[in-house]
């Protein structure tokens, strides 16, 4: 059963001030400020949109990798790369499908090199720089190099409006509910452990962020 915001938004203490959909002027300031730091950007009005977006950016025949991301389950991307009617390589499905923890351990760090690899972001500066941070590294490690390809969906309630800001929204937001999420889902408490901030990317058509409309995501 996939794991929901709202499964954990009631219970869970978080500075909803840094949680709300941007409207269109934050949202048209940070689009020409991410594309100028060398992201593509495709604004999209809902969940459904979203899923189309991403579909459209995979040719046939890539291998597809996925970090875990509320907002990659909330758009139906997760249960479409194990279940849906595509032509890509679903490397989760190869890498859960190992008995061997050791060769499925192996498996998930050779997958960070794949040809596309999706994952959402938990801040977005309105002056483009993304943030994120993991306990183990598994969802941001493709980000900066590994990943031929990375694709990132978001939802615009994650645009804050500097830095700084997008580092209060990691620890105010993203953290409390990923660590009820990780305690209900691996019975451990999460951390912000390792920590990404993506302030550019350098090659030209490698990184495309899907900036939804909506409050999705941690």
């Amino acid at each position: 059963m996939p794991q929901q915001k709202a499964d954990y938004t009631d219970d869970t203490e978080i500075d909803e001030t840094l949680d709300q959909p941007a409207d269109d002027a934050t949202v048209e300031e940070t689009v020409s400020n991410l594309e100028d730091r060398g992201f593509d950007v495709i604004v999209v009005d809902d969940a459904d949109e979203a899923l189309d977006a991403v579909e459209a950016q995979i040719p046939a025949g890539a291998s597809v990798m996925n970090g875990h991301s509320t907002t990659l389950e909330e758009i139906g991307f997760e249960e479409f790369l194990s279940e849906g009617e595509h032509e890509w390589e679903s490397l989760p499905d190869e890498i859960w499908s190992i008995d061997d923890d050791a060769e499925r351990q192996t498996a998930r760090r050779e997958s960070q090199t794949a040809d596309y690899f999706l994952g959402g972001i938990n801040a977005i500066a309105e002056t483009g720089e993304l943030v994120a941070a993991d306990l183990s590294g598994s969802r941001i490690g493709a980000y900066p190099f590994a990943a031929g390809n990375v694709v990132i969906v978001t939802g615009t309630n994650k645009i804050v409006p500097t830095l700084s800001d997008a580092f209060d929204r990691l620890e105010s937001v993203a953290y409390p509910l990923e660590n009820e999420r990780a305690q209900d889902a691996y019975g451990v408490e999460s951390a912000i452990a390792k920590q990404l901030v993506y302030r550019r990317e350098t090659e030209e058509g490698r990184t495309t962020v899907v900036l939804v409309r909506d409050r999705l995501g941690y």
